[in-house]
């Protein structure tokens, strides 16, 4: 799992309008699911959230609370933060507190 400078890529997101949103969406899902042992494509879950129009990236926001929870070993998530913060249209919140917390777990 490598880590990633959150502040930059808030920037770069900010910069490209969104794009590296996506790209950043894609890796934190592809590191969390590879790091869970996880039968699950990135590429799928990101087009999905394309093709519906965002509504499955609300149920992104709540499964990555999960995944990260697992990865850590612990039974209190933040699934229901995630979820709250996406639906408020906070989600590039939400992916930095992602971001933060996998990069605890890469430092371990």
């Amino acid at each position: 799992m490598s880590q990633r400078n959150v502040g930059v890529a808030i920037l770069l997101s900010i910069i490209t309008c969104g794009i590296y949103t996506l790209y950043w969406m894609y890796k934190v899902t592809q590191e969390i699911t590879e790091y869970n042992n996880e039968n699950a494509n990135p590429g799928i879950e990101l087009l999905l959230s394309l093709v519906t129009c965002g509504i499955y990236y609300y149920y992104w926001n709540y499964k990555m609370g999960k995944r990260i929870a697992q990865a850590r070993g612990t039974s209190s998530d933040d699934s229901i933060l995630f979820l709250i913060l996406a639906i408020f249209g906070l989600g590039i919140v939400s992916l930095a507190i992602m971001q933060s917390q996998m990069n605890n777990i890469a430092s371990m």
